[in-house]
């Protein structure tokens, strides 16, 4: 199971949540990864922990004020990063020209999409990984392995139907170890949180809580 921890923009240390992180990854040999706001992509990267962005523009060099440039990125240590999450939306075509500039510096891919549907839809344009997240439990008590099970079983179909080569994650309320085991057993082979850890009081206890599932 991969485990990637979405900072937001929560009023956290990145350092000491990605010194967390690395250290349970290392100490469970699990595949634990942070990604920061774009302004500390490179703080995190020097902690040693894999290190994502949280968004990628669907664009080139040039005249894109405000953009973040997926060469940016890379130069500044990220291995991957999501696209199209529930909070940061794009249309599908900007999900393909997004695609595309992450595969010029070959970042990994993780495309979010609302639900079973959509799911399929992103595993059409082949990225890494599709991860089904329903908008309505992000930031939640209640996992959405728990909360609606049918959802992560539906995405993970629908997803082997389109490209078995992608993988399916899930997200939305994932806080627990016995969230991270709930979504293994309905298919997922990673999980993708943000509250749980970065508005932890003890982000390593919530990242050994979590690892404890797998």
């Amino acid at each position: 199971m991969f485990i990637l921890v979405n900072l937001k923009a929560y009023p956290c240390d990145p350092v000491a949540v990605a010194r967390a992180a690395r250290d349970v990854a290392d100490a469970h040999g699990v595949r634990i990864a942070v990604a920061p706001q774009a302004a500390d992509l490179a703080r995190v990267e020097a902690t040693g922990v894999e290190t994502w962005a949280q968004h990628v523009s669907p664009v080139e060099h040039g005249s894109h004020t405000g953009s973040t440039l997926a060469e940016a990125v890379e130069a500044n240590g990220a291995e991957g990063t999501l696209i199209n999450h529930s909070e940061r939306r794009v249309t599908l075509a900007a999900v393909d020209d997004a695609l595309a500039a992450a595969r010029r510096t070959d970042l990994e891919t993780i495309v979010c999409a609302n639900d079973p549907e959509q799911a399929g839809a992103a595993a059409a344009l082949s990225p890494d990984a599709v991860a089904v997240e329903p908008p309505a439990l992000i930031g939640g008590d209640v996992s959405v392995a728990t909360a609606d099970p049918e959802i992560v079983e539906g995405a993970v179909a629908a997803v082997n139907a389109v490209d078995p080569d992608v993988e399916l994650f899930c997200g939305a309320g994932v806080s627990t170890g016995d969230d991270v085991e709930a979504a293994r057993d309905l298919g997922a082979t990673g999980v993708l949180l943000a509250s749980g850890v970065a508005k932890a009081a003890d982000p390593r206890s919530a990242l050994e809580d979590l690892v404890s599932g797998i």
